[in-house]
């Protein structure tokens, strides 16, 4: 199934006939299967599945954490397939933001530092007027100084959204954000990942087997097998669900 962006939306990023395999012969797995999709700029996608779908392994290929079998990932005009290592580092850093269900901060920066040591490792000068907006939607004007320790896990993960957000990518990243979270904070962070989109203009692809998180998204789609096999747009939590248990259900059944 192919799922591809309408002209009102360029897309950010996309994947065509992308396929990744593991091991060969009686060990051989095919994670990803003929796999067509485009992440549409300013949209907030959840990608969503059964444990062992590939929806991890999707967004590792597209975001260059992981090489493909077969096909092509692209971030903007950018192919990923055969990119240099350099060259690829250097798309992650300045193109690409991260987000996962463990914060990865330095325990010995404060807050500030955690969030634009990105771009200090990269040389690249601070936007203050925009780093100030990012800050200011996150909600962390006043723990700045505070160092990891210091934060609650949601603070935390908002710190982590921050840094994402703060180089100004293409394209942000987010495998299972609220994985660690209580469902306030969780929630917290749904919503400031929705607002970055609807506020920033940013553009969010978030892998998630919650039902509730992904009702956040404008879309989400739905992988089994490795393949794509559906679309829904204005999703609910009530939604999602009923998707979701039909394919169980025809799991079951085959």
């Amino acid at each position: 199934m192919s799922i591809t962006a309408t002209a009102v939306h360029a897309a950010a990023a996309g994947a065509t006939g992308l396929s990744k395999v593991y091991g060969e012969g009686e060990t051989r797995v095919v994670a990803l299967d003929q796999v067509s999709v485009e992440f549409r700029r300013g949209e907030f996608t959840a990608i969503m599945g059964p444990s062992g779908s590939g929806k991890s392994t999707l967004m590792h290929c597209m975001a260059g954490l992981d090489t493909a079998t077969a096909g092509s990932t692209r971030i903007g005009g950018t192919e990923l397939v055969g990119l240099a290592d350099k060259a690829l580092t250097r798309l992650r850093r300045d193109h690409i933001g991260f987000v996962f269900q463990a914060f990865n901060l330095l325990p010995t920066l404060n807050a500030l530092e955690n969030i634009t040591l990105p771009m200090d490792i990269a040389g690249r000068k601070v936007d203050q007027a925009w780093l100030d907006r990012v800050v200011d939607t996150v909600g962390l004007s006043g723990r700045l100084t505070h160092r990891p320790s210091q934060l609650s896990g949601g603070q935390q993960q908002r710190v982590a959204c921050a840094r994402a957000l703060a180089g100004k990518p293409d394209i942000v990243f987010a495998d299972e954000p609220t994985g660690n979270l209580d469902s306030r904070s969780g929630g917290e962070i749904l919503s400031f990942l929705r607002n970055s989109v609807r506020e920033l203009g940013q553009t969010v692809v978030m892998v998630t087997h919650d039902p509730v998180a992904a009702s956040y998204a404008d879309r989400v789609i739905f992988l089994a097998d490795g393949r794509l096999v559906d679309e829904l747009t204005m999703p609910t939590a009530d939604s999602v669900l009923d998707r979701m248990r039909r394919f169980d259900a025809k799991g079951r059944t085959s």
